[in-house]
């Protein structure tokens, strides 16, 4: 048995959740949808920086002089912050996008980018190792700052690595398809421009080697001494409002709370101490390894609070088995999502507007959140784990979500001078906060670094085993849009949905010609793992060879295609790869035979509302 925390919930409810995993259930089967976005954000920028959050805050974008985008769509999946990124780049700051696809900040009114490196996707590292190999072979590296504040055993040894002339972008341009005058360029750009920041999303973190390119991502901005002060910087761009929180609070099977492992015997004394139980000393399950286990019948129980992993994980049909062979399936929302079909029991959540707590965003700011209106189930969504957890023998005592923050506070050393009185006064503030840094931390690794000198990791390209074939000859990406926010499970209950009431398929003109289709036409969808049918929209964002469609719509089934590859380091699904082919359709054919059986398994669940 296990738990999955939200990362739309607050830090609060997400810290009851683990714990009551950890106390409660005995075991250390606990994760978070962070585990199928940006646990690679974790592993690599605690490994080459020591903390595992992104070092600047929003602000900092301001003082930049040179933006490197590399896999996120700002203006569609970020767009506060996009907005504020194109107010920069309109007062002169350079811009260099690295995606697959050609989004709206490649070029657009008043803004454009100097360079667009539209690489195939897979081949990440291949790229980041091509911009240092520039760097390091021109002699553009900012030695004085490597020299003072990072590992010099590690560097050295990274440099021979990263010289070798296997990754200089001529040898790369046969992986990654960007010309070798375009890397050069941007490489240039980058190193000896000013102020270089680099933002980056899900098209850095969904691969097979996500964790590296990360780690080559935190490599660059050390080379280069973009690391420490305003306008620089490493930035992951988080996917929901608090995915930064829920991985603070301890919701990774391996670490409890501030990102501490839970072999450590020191550690596991403190929270002992504090929840008064015995706490196992072994990492639990990730998502992945529950699925497999639910498959096998070894995995009974779930409690899933505010996710919607029917939806949004890979290889759908593998987790609907999963599901439905579980013998205790909770879940806890505010909609009766797709998991929420196959739920035994299901619990109504509250909505932001009917609880107290706290977000964490992507800078590491921590926001409060305060009750508007009493829940309309009854109870917050703290207040329903804890009656859960009292059932089960192990009762927590709090009567205000201020209780839990105290407590957090208490134990993890990066929130200890948090309280709700400061966040009601001051408005937010920013970890790490404690007597370290009393006011918080805009700015990290400013004097040196979390871990103390900065590591250069070896980031070696593999090239992903999701390869194109004769069967399979077009590798399919996917992303978000604008007018829908992530499986959609909200914003499919608004007036967005005459925006973009569909997922669709978008295409490049050639391979639509090869296969005679035009805009409007029904298409096939088919990949090792499934297929579906949607529409097909000819586009002009596409590269050849390169297939895109979003996720937001369920009847679509986008993750009935994606497949059960994942990151070497952290499982985090490869959503971003998948070798796929495109058939038009004939006829009346309109639905897969899986979006057929997923229209009668609707119809049934919705029925029995009514009885």
């Amino acid at each position: 048995v296990g738990g999955i925390t939200s990362s739309r919930c607050t830090n609060e409810e997400t810290y009851l959740v683990q714990k009551l995993v950890r106390a409660a259930f005995g075991n250390n089967n606990v994760d978070t949808c962070a585990r199928v976005c940006h646990s690679p954000t974790g592993f690599g920028l605690k490994t080459t920086l020591g903390e595992s959050a992104g070092t600047q805050t929003f602000d900092s974008v301001e003082k930049t002089d040179v933006i490197m985008v590399i896999g996120a769509n700002p203006t569609d999946a970020h767009p506060v912050f996009g907005s504020r990124m194109k107010k920069r780049i309109r007062e002169g700051a350079k811009l260099i996008v690295v995606d697959p696809r050609s989004i709206d900040l490649v070029s657009g009114p008043h803004v454009n980018a100097d360079y667009h490196l539209q690489l195939m996707p897979g081949t990440n590292v291949a790229f980041v190792n091509a911009m240092a190999h520039v760097i390091v072979n021109e002699g553009l590296e900012a030695a004085d700052f490597i020299a003072e504040r990072c590992e010099t055993d590690a560097f050295n040894e990274w440099k021979n690595f990263i010289a070798d002339e296997r990754h200089s972008p001529e040898n790369t341009e046969q992986f990654t398809g960007i010309p070798a005058a375009y890397i050069r360029g941007a490489a240039r750009l980058y190193a000896t421009g000013g102020n270089g920041s680099i933002y980056y999303g899900l098209g850095v973190t969904e691969h097979s080697q996500g964790s590296s390119t990360v780690m080559g991502i935190a490599n660059l901005a050390m080379l280069t001494g973009n690391i420490g002060r305003d306008g620089v910087g490493v930035n992951p761009l988080r996917g929901q409002n608090n995915v930064q929180g829920s991985c603070d609070m301890g919701s990774f099977p391996h670490e409890l709370p501030g990102y501490r492992h839970i072999s450590g015997q020191a550690v596991r004394d403190l929270f002992e101490d504090a929840w008064k139980v015995k706490l196992d000393p072994e990492p639990g399950y990730r998502i992945t390894n529950m699925l497999d286990a639910a498959v096998e019948g070894t995995y009974k129980g779930l409690y899933v609070q505010g996710e919607d992993i029917a939806q949004s994980d890979p290889n759908t049909k593998h987790v609907e088995a999963a599901l439905r062979n579980m013998e205790c399936l909770i879940v806890q929302d505010i909609f009766l999502n797709e998991t929420a079909k196959f739920a035994h029991v299901f619990l109504p959540g509250t909505s932001f507007l009917e609880k107290n707590g706290t977000f964490t965003n992507a800078e590491r700011r921590i926001s409060p959140v305060r009750k508007v209106m009493p829940p309309m189930p009854g109870l917050e969504d703290w207040q329903v784990t804890l009656g859960l957890s009292k059932a089960l023998g192990y009762e927590m005592h709090y009567e205000h979500p201020s209780q839990i923050m105290a407590e957090i506070a208490a134990l993890t050393p990066t929130f200890s001078n948090v309280t709700y009185e400061r966040l009601d006064e001051e408005g937010s503030l920013q970890w790490p906060c404690n007597d370290e840094t009393p006011d918080g931390t805009p700015i990290m690794h400013v004097e040196e670094f979390v871990r103390g000198k900065g590591f250069f990791a070896l980031t070696e390209y593999v090239p992903t085993e999701e390869k194109v074939t004769r069967r399979f000859p077009l590798l399919l990406t996917t992303g978000r849009i604008l007018s829908q926010y992530n499986v959609g499970a909200q914003t499919r209950r608004t007036e967005n949905s005459s925006w973009h009431g569909e997922d669709t398929l978008e295409i490049h003109a050639q391979d639509a010609e090869d296969r005679g289709i035009n805009t409007g036409d029904m298409v096939s969808l088919a990949s090792r793992a499934g297929d579906t049918h949607l529409r097909a929209l000819v586009s002009d964002r596409m590269q050849p060879g390169v297939v895109y469609t979003t996720f937001h719509h369920p009847e679509t089934g986008a993750n009935v295609i994606t497949t059960d590859n994942s990151d070497w380091a952290t499982n985090c699904p490869e959503y971003k790869v998948t070798a796929v082919q495109i058939d038009k359709l004939i006829g009346e054919e309109a639905s897969s035979e899986w979006q057929s059986q997923f229209a009668e398994f609707t119809e049934q669940q919705l029925g029995f509302l009514d009885k």
